[in-house]
C-alpha cells in the first residue's frame, strides 16, 4: 500500500509521528502492537529504509527495553503501547525509568476522541493514571488532540524527558487524530538546555574542600555523558579524592581506578559504609541520595545529615527535598563535571591516605570466600576475564545481583559506553529485555546474570532476540528454586517459617532451545569456565547458561542457615 499523501503535501498523523522520530535521531522502536495506533504502524513500514519497529511479547518487556535504550544513548527510549491492559502492562518500565531517572518517551493509543469519557473499550485516563509529580511515574502526560500539533508535542516530549532530571514522559494518541490528514512540519532535533554552577557556588564548594580532612564523592544518578564521567575522574585524580558510586550506577567511574571506593549501595561493604559515616564531607554529583544509596536514610541521616553535604543535581526540585545539605548546586552532569575539573587543588593533599586505604577497601572486599559446588563470585570473575572490555552486563532484582555488583569490575562510560543497565527502582524481569534491547542496539558482548524468578517474569523475550537475530548475548540464569531476596528476609524476621517464597521451575536449558537459543547446564564451578568459551565461540547464536544453586547459599557474604541462626539468637534474646 502506497503512502496516504494528498497533492497539497498532506499525510496521515501516523505518518508524521513516524518521521518527527526520525528527525529526532530515533533509529529503533519497541512496543507491542495495537489496533489503537495501526496509523503509526503503518508508519513504521512506510519509513522502515530509516527507523525499526522492533514488536516484543509483552509490553513490560517492550518498555524495559526502551528504558534500556535511553540509558545507553542518552537520549528517550522510545516505546509505543496500546490502550488500557498495554499501557498498565507498560507502567513497569515506566515506573523504573522514572526511579531511575532516564529519558524515555511512552506513546499510548487511546479511543477516539467521540468515545471518550464512556469508558470506551479498554479507556483509561492516563492524566490520573501516570500524573505527574514528584512521586508519580511520568514527569509529563500529554494528549494530542489536533493532528496538527502533533510534531510540537513530540518536541515537547524530548525536551521534557531530556532537561533537569531526565526522566520519562508519556504521550497519549487518540486512534481518530492519527489517522486524521496533516501538513504540519516536523521540527529539528532537540537538545537538552543545561545549567551551569554559579562561580559563588564553586568557589564555596572550593573552600569547604580545602577544610576538610576525609572527603568523599558519590556520583550517580542520570544525565551523564562520556565527556562528563571522564571529567569526574580527571577532578578526582587532581584532588586525589575517594570516589564511590551510588546504587547500580557503578560505570560512572572506572572500579579500576586507585581512586575507587565502591558502591554504595545494596548490600555495601561495611567499611565503605563506614567510610560514609566517617567523612567530614560529601560532594554527592547528581544522585537522588535515595533510600538505597543511603542505607534507608541512616549512612547520611535525613533530612541533616551530620557529615557537610554538598549536593549536585541536574533537578532543582531535588535539591533539599530529603536533605538540607550545607551547599545545594543546581547544574546538570555535564557542566557541573566540567566546573569541578577547573578548580584548582592545592600543592598538598591531607586526605591521601584516606583515598589509598578507601580503595584498598574495595580491592579487599573482592577477595571471596570459596563455595561448592558452584561458586557465583568464580562465575563472575570468569565473565569478567573472558569477556571483551566493554561488554554490557544486565540484571533485574534480587539476591544473586549482589555477586555481580560486588565482583566485577566495570568500566566507566567515557571509556566503552554503558556497562552496567540495571534498576534502581529494584524491577525485577528487567535484565532480560534489557540485555536483548542492548544486543540489538549496539554490537558489543552483553552478558544478563537473572535469577530464576526474575527470568520468568519476562523471559519470553528470548524470542524477540530470536526474531530480530540478536548476537553476542547470553543469559546466566541462576536457580535456587527460590525468591531469594524475600526468603532471605522471612529467615531474618521469622526464622523457619516460609510462605510463598518457593519456586517450581521449568527446565530453563530446553526452554531456551525452544526459543532457538543454545542453551548448556552448569552445576559445578569447573563446568563454567568451558561453557563459556563455548558460548564466546558462537557470537551469532545466543546462549542461555542454566545454573543450578543450592537455595542455603543466599548473598554473596552470608547463607540462609547463618541467617535463620542469627534471627533465632535475636529474638530469643529479647
Amino acid at each position: 500500500m502506497n503512502s496516504p499523501r494528498s497533492e497539497a503535501g498532506a499525510r496521515l498523523a501516523g505518518h508524521v509521528l513516524v518521521e518527527a522520530l526520525i528527525a529526532q535521531g530515533v533509529t529503533d522502536a519497541f512496543g507491542v502492537p495495537g489496533e489503537s495506533y495501526l496509523a503509526v504502524l503503518d508508519g513504521f513500514h512506510e519509513y522502515r529504509d530509516k527507523i525499526r519497529f522492533i514488536a516484543c511479547r509483552q509490553e513490560g518487556g517492550a518498555a524495559f527495553m526502551a528504558e534500556a535504550q535511553g540509558k545507553l544513548t542518552g537520549r528517550p527510549g522510545i516505546c509505543f503501547v496500546t490502550r488500557g491492559p498495554g499501557a498498565t502492562n507498560a507502567s513497569i518500565g515506566l515506573h523504573t525509568a522514572f526511579q531511575d531517572s532516564t529519558p524515555m518517551i511512552l506513546f499510548i493509543g487511546q479511543v477516539a476522541a467521540d468515545q471518550r469519557d464512556r469508558e470506551a473499550f479498554q479507556e483509561v485516563d492516563y492524566r490520573q493514571m501516570f500524573g505527574p509529580g514528584t512521586l508519580g511515574m511520568a514527569k509529563w502526560v500529554g494528549e494530542v488532540q489536533d493532528a496538527d500539533r502533533l510534531p510540537e508535542y513530540v518536541a515537547r516530549a524530548f525536551h521534557t524527558a531530556m532537561q533537569g532530571r531526565p526522566g520519562p514522559v508519556v504521550l497519549v494518541l487518540p486512534e481518530d487524530m492519527l489517522t486524521r490528514m496533516t501538513t504540519a512540519p516536523v521540527l529539528p532535533q532537540v537538545r537538552a538546555a543545561e545549567a551551569a554552577p554559579t562561580p559563588a557556588a564553586l568557589a564555596e564548594l572550593r573552600t569547604r574542600l580545602l577544610a576538610a580532612k576525609r572527603p568523599l564523592v558519590i556520583a550517580g544518578g542520570g544525565g551523564w555523558s562520556a565527556d562528563s564521567t571522564a571529567a569526574l575522574q580527571r577532578f578526582a585524580v587532581a584532588w586525589q579524592l575517594p570516589v564511590g558510586c551510588a546504587f547500580r550506577f557503578q560505570d560512572l567511574f572506572d572500579n579500576r581506578h586507585p581512586n575507587y571506593a565502591g558502591d554504595v549501595g545494596i548490600g555495601i561493604n561495611p567499611k565503605l559504609a563506614a567510610r560514609v559515616r566517617e567523612a567530614d564531607l560529601i560532594i554527592a554529583i547528581g544522585p537522588r541520595l535515595g533510600e538505597m544509596t543511603t542505607s534507608g536514610y541512616t549512612l547520611l541521616q535525613a533530612p541533616r545529615p551530620q557529615q557537610q553535604l554538598v549536593h549536585i543535581h541536574a533537578g532543582a526540585e531535588e535539591l533539599g527535598r530529603v536533605y538540607a545539605a550545607d551547599l545545594m548546586i543546581n547544574a546538570s552532569m555535564g557542566c557541573a563535571a566540567q566546573a569541578l575539573e577547573s578548580l584548582q587543588p592545592p600543592a598538598e593533599l591531607v586526605w591521601s591516605d584516606w583515598t589509598r586505604s578507601a580503595n584498598a577497601d574495595y580491592i579487599a572486599n573482592r577477595v571471596p570466600t570459596p563455595v561448592s559446588p558452584l561458586d557465583m563470585a568464580e562465575v563472575v570473575a570468569q565473565l569478567s576475564s573472558q569477556l571483551p572490555e566493554g561488554a554490557i552486563f544486565t540484571n533485574g532484582a534480587g539476591n544473586y545481583s549482589g555477586w555481580l555488583h560486588r565482583f566485577h569490575p566495570y568500566t566507566a562510560l567515557h571509556q566503552h559506553g554503558r556497562t552496567q543497565l540495571a534498576p534502581t527502582s529494584g524491577a525485577m524481569g528487567y535484565g532480560v529485555p534489557a540485555a536483548v534491547a542492548a544486543a540489538l542496539l549496539q554490537d558489543r558482548w552483553v552478558v544478563n546474570i537473572a535469577g530464576d524468578g526474575d527470568f520468568l517474569m519476562t523471559g519470553q523475550e528470548l524470542a524477540t532476540a530470536t526474531g530480530y537475530g540478536a548476537k553476542k548475548l547470553i543469559s546466566v540464569v541462576v536457580d535456587n528454586g527460590t525468591y531469594g531476596t524475600i526468603r532471605m528476609h522471612q529467615e531474618r524476621e521469622y526464622p523457619g517459617r516460609v510462605s510463598g517464597s518457593d519456586l517450581f521451575n521449568p527446565d530453563f536449558a530446553a526452554l531456551a532451545e525452544a526459543y532457538g537459543w543454545r542453551a548448556v547446564r552448569v552445576e559445578r564451578t569447573g563446568e563454567f569456565e568451558p561453557a563459556l568459551r563455548e558460548a564466546l565461540a558462537r557470537p551469532d547464536q545466543p546462549t542461555l547458561m542454566h545454573l543450578r544453586l543450592d537455595a542455603d547459599v543466599s548473598t554473596s557474604r552470608s547463607t540462609l542457615a547463618a541467617i535463620r541462626e542469627s534471627a533465632r539468637l535475636r529474638l530469643a534474646g529479647r
